[in-house]
């Protein structure tokens, strides 16, 4: 990892001003209406913990630390802030998303796209397992927003003629953790070095091990730490059910 930076420790976000069960709306956390529509028709009718807390600091132009775990919404904590600040100022090759894996790209993809449907938002998934030459030809289209793997995305910096980032406006590390423990940090750490520095930037992350740590102190300019997870905790949908079965039948239950 490059050598950081003197940076401040991040800073706990405070209590939002409305309590979580006031909040009814996006729109109260500072959501444009077009977006606010469009969460509306994915079925978003109540803001999630994560996004309580992250949206509101964005939209103010912090870097954040987002601990919170699978299935808690915090695609929509960093997609729509970043979507909200494209309205602002249209831009090509705005975001750069980093994941762990292909699938998790495609899933943010599909979430980044469905709520800037009604504005136009372009993607593009660059992970491994995909043939590089289309993926050079979607580049060179110059979509909105970069979902990708870093590894994939170091061969399209290194090779694919007339592709930059240098006037990225945002970047997410999504699972930093994952990312990390999938030794992407030569990757990562090469990443950092050929996008602006004058950018925003999310890390997401279930846990905040010593790498992650290292991470943030070299990629992020006095964050603030919105902690809705604990390393143990279940995601809150997550229904678990008991089933009481004779002893002589659990094998066969588990099969």
């Amino acid at each position: 990892m490059a050598a950081p930076e003197e940076r401040d420790s991040p800073t706990e976000a405070s209590q939002p001003v409305m309590e979580e069960e006031e909040t009814k709306t996006f729109k109260d956390l500072g959501v444009t209406d077009v977006l606010c529509e469009a969460c509306d028709q994915l079925g978003w009718t109540k803001p999630t913990k994560i996004q309580i807390e992250a949206i509101p600091l964005a939209l103010q132009g912090r870097d954040i630390i987002g601990l919170a775990e699978t299935g808690s919404g915090k695609t929509g904590a960093f997609a729509l802030p970043i979507l909200n600040a494209l309205l602002e100022t249209p831009q090509r090759l705005f975001a750069l998303v980093l994941t762990p894996t292909r699938e998790l790209a495609f899933q943010i993809s599909e979430q980044f796209e469905a709520l800037g449907s009604s504005i136009g938002v372009q993607s593009a998934v660059i992970v491994g397992g995909i043939d590089s030459m289309s993926q050079s030809l979607a580049l060179a289209k110059k979509p909105h927003i970069i979902i990708a793997t870093p590894g994939r995305l170091i061969d399209h910096l290194e090779n694919t003629k007339g592709f930059n980032l240098r006037a990225l406006k945002y970047l997410v590390m999504d699972e930093a953790d994952r990312i990390l423990n999938m030794d992407f940090e030569t990757e990562v750490d090469k990443i950092l070095k050929v996008i602006p520095r004058d950018r925003k930037t999310f890390l997401f992350s279930a846990t905040m091990t010593k790498k992650v740590q290292k991470l943030q102190r070299a990629a992020l300019k006095n964050p603030v730490k919105c902690a809705v997870s604990s390393k143990y905790q279940t995601v809150e949908k997550l229904q678990q059910y008991y089933i009481f079965i004779p002893s002589k039948f659990k094998v066969k239950c588990l099969l």
